[in-house]
C-alpha cells in the first residue's frame, strides 16, 4: 500500500501553505502501518478527495481477522484501508484490536493517535501519542503530530513548539524536521506580530472533516 501525503495548514496565516502531509509518506508496501496526518485548515488549497473504500478487500482482511483471533497484521492492514479512505472512526477499531496484540508497535500506535484526533478526540489523541512516544521516544511522526495536536486540539503553541523543536533534534535533515521548522517559524512569526495571531490569539483549531 502506498503512503502518501497529506499536507496540514496549522493555520492559514500563521504557518503559511503547510498543506498537506500524512495520510501517508510513510508506508512503503503492503501492511506497513503509520501514517500521521494534520488536518488542513478552511483556507487551505482543497485536499484531492480521498481513495474509495475497497471492499472487497477490506471483507477479504475482516474475514482474515475473525478467523485468526492473533493475526495482528490482517487487523493493522484493515485499519490501514479505513485510514487511506478516511473513516477514521473504523481504522482507530481495528488498530486498537491490532494493538491488543502487538501493544508496542508504534507506527499502529501513532496512527491510531491520528484517528483520535481525526475524529475530535484531541485529549485522547495525546494521551495514545505519550503511550508512543513511551514505546519510541524519538518517534519523529509521533512528536510531529503531537505538535500538531497541541496546536490544533489544545491551542497550545508552547508546547507544540516543544514537540516540533524535538523532532528537528532526533531527525535533523527529514522530511518530517522540514515541516517541524516550518511550524516552529511559523510561532516566531506569530510572536513578532506579523500576523492577528501574533498579537495575542492562539491558532485556529480546524475541524478534522477538512481533510475530507
Amino acid at each position: 500500500m502506498k503512503r502518501e501525503s497529506v499536507m496540514y495548514l496549522i493555520s492559514g496565516t500563521l504557518f503559511g501553505v503547510l498543506v498537506g502531509w500524512i495520510i501517508g509518506s510513510q508506508q512503503a508496501g503492503p501492511g506497513a502501518p503509520a501514517r500521521s496526518a494534520a488536518p488542513a485548515a478552511a483556507s487551505a488549497p482543497a485536499a484531492p478527495p480521498p481513495p474509495p473504500l475497497d471492499t472487497q478487500r477490506a471483507a477479504a482482511l475482516q474475514k482474515t481477522a475473525e478467523s485468526q483471533p492473533s493475526n495482528a497484521a490482517a487487523r493493522a492492514d484493515l485499519a490501514n484501508l479505513y485510514y487511506d479512505a478516511q473513516q477514521f472512526e473504523s481504522a482507530a477499531r481495528w488498530y486498537e484490536a491490532a494493538l491488543t496484540l502487538t501493544p508496542n508497535d508504534v507506527d499502529v500506535s501513532t496512527d491510531l493517535a491520528f484517528c483520535y484526533y481525526a475524529t475530535n478526540q484531541a485529549d485522547r489523541a495525546l494521551d495514545q501519542t505519550d503511550r508512543s512516544l513511551a514505546i519510541d521516544p524519538k518517534h519523529a511522526k509521533t512528536l510531529l503530530n503531537q505538535g500538531v495536536f497541541r496546536a490544533f486540539g489544545k491551542q497550545d503553541l508552547r508546547g507544540a513548539a516543544e514537540s516540533w523543536q524535538k523532532v528537528i533534534d532526533v531527525a535533523p535533515g527529514t522530511e518530517e524536521a522540514r515541516r517541524a521548522q516550518q511550524g516552529l517559524d511559523g510561532i516566531k512569526a506569530s510572536h513578532s506580530g506579523t500576523t492577528g495571531a501574533g498579537r495575542g490569539g492562539p491558532a485556529p483549531s480546524p475541524s478534522p472533516e477538512g481533510l475530507r
